[in-house]
C-alpha cells in the first residue's frame, strides 16, 4: 500500500530506479553489428530460438526481448548471428536476410554447458563465481580451479566421458572462491592475478607452457592426493622455481622445437638452429632469452609425468594465472616470440566493441515524453497533451476524497481508477 503522505517518496524511488537504469543500459542498442564483420563482443545466447546461436547486445534487447537468454560475455572474433538463416526469428535491425555466418565459433558454451566438468549453467542455483580462460573464452568454477572448496549445496559435477580418465575423480574435491557471502576465502583472490588460462590452452600455447610456475605465472598444485593445495609460482624466491637441471631445460627445448624438428641433446636451450640451416641464418647477433629458468615441478605436470603410471591421484590441471605486468614480462627472443605473436591477445589487450552511448539515458521520464512530444506534429502533440491533462485532472479528483479523509491508497484503488478510466474512454 502507498498513503498519500509517501507519495513523494515513491517518486523519489523512481527517479533514483531511472539513474540506476541509466547506469546499468548507458548504450544506444538500435544497431546490429553484423555489419562490423567478426569482433570481439559481448555475446547473448538466445535459448528459446530453435539453434543455439548467439546475439549481439542490440538484438538481445531489440529483437529478443521476451527470449529467455544467458550472457556469455565477450567472444573474440564473432559475428552476430540474428540477421542470418540461422535464426528463424526475424532481426528487426538489420533488415537484410545473411547467409549463416561460417566462420564463428560455438564452443559448449552455445549449449549453456560451461568448465571441464560439463555442468549446464543455471544462474538461479550456482554459488560460485566463475572465471573465463583469456584463451579460449570459456568459463570454470573457481573450485573446478583447486582455488577453495566446492560449497556443499552444489550437487556433484558430472564428468563427460571424454575427461573422465584426464582428470578423474579430482573435479570433486577441489577449491575456489565464490562472489556469494557465507563462502571461505579462496587460496588465490580476484586482486592476486590479473588473466586467467586454463591448462588445455597452457599446452597448446609454447612460450606459456615454458613460463608455467615461474615468477608472475601461478600454478595451483599439490604434493599428495590428502595434502592440501598451494600456489607454485607467485613467490619470486619459490623453492620449486630457484633449480632446475640441465635435463629439464633440454626436455623443455625439445617440446618448443617446430613441429618435425628434434633438438639435439648436446645443444644448449638457446643454441642455433640445426647445421643444415645455418646457411639461412642471419650474420646479426641473436637477440638473448630472457626467460625465467623453467620450474621443473610446472614442466613435468605439464608432460604428464608428475606421477607413476599406477597412480590415479592428478596433482594439479596445469591452469595459471597471471599476474599485472604479464605482457610486458615475455621474453621477444627468436624463440619465445613466435608462439606469443600467434595470439595477439597475449601481447596486446583487445579492443571489446560497445555500443555507442545513448544520449537519451540519463533523461527523466517528463524529459523523455517532451522530446517525443516534439517529434510528432503539431495536431497529434497538442491531442497528446490535452489527454494528459485530462488524466491528470481525474487522478487529482478522484484522490482528493482520500487525502480529505486521511485514507490510505491501496493497490486496489488504484487499479479502479485506470479501469473506470478504460471503461469511459471506450464507451464515449
Amino acid at each position: 500500500m502507498t498513503s498519500l503522505g509517501s507519495l513523494t517518496e515513491f517518486v523519489a524511488s523512481q527517479d533514483e530506479l531511472l539513474r540506476e537504469a541509466a547506469l546499468t543500459l548507458p548504450h544506444e542498442f538500435s544497431r546490429c553489428t553484423y555489419s562490423l564483420g567478426p569482433i570481439r563482443q559481448a555475446v547473448y545466447l538466445c535459448l528459446t530460438c530453435q539453434l543455439p546461436r548467439g546475439l549481439c547486445s542490440s538484438c538481445s534487447i531489440a529483437c529478443h526481448t521476451d527470449h529467455e537468454q544467458i550472457e556469455l560475455f565477450p567472444k573474440r572474433n564473432f559475428r552476430c548471428d540474428c540477421p542470418t538463416t540461422a535464426i528463424p526469428h526475424a532481426c528487426t535491425l538489420h533488415r537484410s536476410l545473411e547467409e549463416e555466418n561460417r566462420e564463428n565459433s560455438y564452443d559448449q558454451n552455445f549449449r549453456s554447458i560451461f568448465c571441464r566438468c560439463g555442468r549446464p549453467y543455471d544462474p538461479k542455483c550456482e554459488r560460485e563465481t566463475m572465471i573465463q580462460c583469456l584463451a579460449c573464452e570459456d568459463w570454470f568454477h573457481e573450485s573446478c580451479l583447486h582455488l577453495r572448496t566446492r560449497p556443499s549445496s552444489r550437487e556433484s559435477s558430472p564428468v563427460p566421458e571424454n575427461e573422465a580418465t584426464d582428470h578423474g575423480n579430482d573435479t570433486e574435491d577441489n577449491q575456489s572462491e565464490a562472489s556469494s557471502s557465507g563462502l571461505p576465502l579462496p587460496l588465490i583472490s580476484a586482486e592476486d592475478y590479473d588473466a586467467f588460462v586454463c591448462s588445455s590452452c597452457v599446452r597448446s600455447i609454447d612460450t606459456l607452457r615454458r613460463y608455467a610456475g615461474t615468477q608472475g605465472v601461478i600454478m595451483v598444485v599439490r604434493d599428495t592426493e590428502d595434502s592440501p593445495w598451494r600456489k607454485l609460482g607467485g613467490n619470486p624466491l619459490c623453492a620449486d622455481a630457484s633449480t632446475t637441471t640441465e635435463d629439464d631445460l633440454l626436455d623443455i627445448d625439445d617440446s618448443l622445437a617446430a613441429p618435425g624438428q628434434k633438438r639435439s641433446r648436446s645443444h644448449s636451450v638457446h643454441s642455433e638452429e640445426p647445421e643444415r640451416k645455418k646457411q639461412h641464418i642471419s650474420h646479426e647477433p641473436p637477440s638473448p632469452c630472457l626467460a625465467p629458468g623453467p620450474n621443473s615441478v610446472a614442466q613435468a605436470i605439464l608432460r604428464g609425468s608428475q606421477q607413476p603410471p599406477d597412480t590415479k591421484v592428478s596433482l594439479t590441471e596445469g591452469d595459471v594465472f597471471l599476474t599485472e605486468g604479464w605482457r610486458e614480462r615475455w621474453c621477444r627472443c627468436s624463440r619465445c616470440f613466435p608462439s606469443l605473436s600467434d595470439h595477439p591477445y597475449l601481447l596486446e589487450e583487445e579492443e571489446t566493441y560497445e555500443p555507442p552511448e545513448d544520449p537519451d539515458s540519463a533523461l527523466s521520464l517528463e524529459e523523455l515524453g517532451m522530446r517525443a512530444l516534439e517529434r510528432l506534429p503539431r495536431d497529434r502533440a497538442i491531442d497528446g497533451i490535452r489527454a494528459f491533462n485530462d488524466m491528470r485532472d481525474d487522478l487529482l479528483a478522484y484522490l482528493r476524497p482520500f487525502a480529505q479523509e486521511g485514507r490510505i491508497v491501496g493497490e486496489a484503488d488504484v487499479r479502479q481508477f485506470f479501469e473506470t478510466l478504460h471503461e469511459s474512454k471506450h464507451g464515449s
